[in-house]
């Protein structure tokens, strides 16, 4: 989120034209993010509205400065959310406030945001890149495979049943037994060290 705003979301003066539709479309890109095997942490300030707002709930972490506001406004257009916004906001922060904020085009604050799971910390707006980068790089310190294995089954919660949310996550977790990162993180752990991940 550099600039000014992190995202006001589309030029509504674009929208029909054929730059808007061009590949790659902004769903497109936020499958892309989701998909990714690296994970993407999100600093949301000031502004994050409409496409905005679908952006960072693709990304798998999301922060925040103080004074940020989030809104998906589309109905004032006549529109609904349309790179889903209103799949993934519902899957994080439950039905009655996704209804009133894609009905009602509610804006939250950080502090709203922070309540209900939208975003997982708020710092200050001059350490937010900085929080932001600390964070993904403590994530890429972690063993690649676990980090990737991880994704996955926290995604299965929100994609399929419990039942079935189980399963992939005793897939995930016996594939890392076998792996050559999983030996390493316990030999390091036992010999008090720091572990150096491969990957494998």
């Amino acid at each position: 989120g550099g600039g000014t705003a992190f995202s006001g979301g589309a030029d509504i003066k674009e929208f029909g034209s054929p730059k808007a539709l061009a590949e790659p479309n902004l769903l497109s890109v936020i499958l892309a993010i989701e998909n990714s095997s690296k994970p993407v942490v999100a600093a949301i300030h000031s502004v994050c509205m409409g496409g905005g707002l679908e952006l960072a709930l693709g990304c798998h972490y999301r922060i925040a400065a103080p004074g940020c506001a989030v809104a998906l406004p589309e109905v004032k257009l006549g529109l609904i959310p349309g790179a889903g916004g209103t799949q993934r906001l519902t899957r994080v922060v439950g039905k009655s406030l996704a209804m009133e904020m894609i009905l009602n085009a509610r804006m939250l604050s950080a502090d709203e945001a922070l309540r209900v799971g939208l975003v997982s910390s708020i710092y200050p707006p001059e350490t937010l890149l900085h929080n932001a980068l600390k964070t993904a790089q403590q994530i890429a310190a972690r063993a690649p495979l676990a980090i990737i294995a991880a994704k996955r089954s926290v995604n299965a919660a929100f994609n399929v049943s419990l039942t079935a949310g189980l399963l992939v996550e005793r897939e995930q977790f016996g594939a890392l037994f076998g792996s050559a990162d999983q030996r390493e993180g316990m030999a390091a752990f036992l010999e008090k060290r720091r572990p150096i991940w491969k990957g494998k």
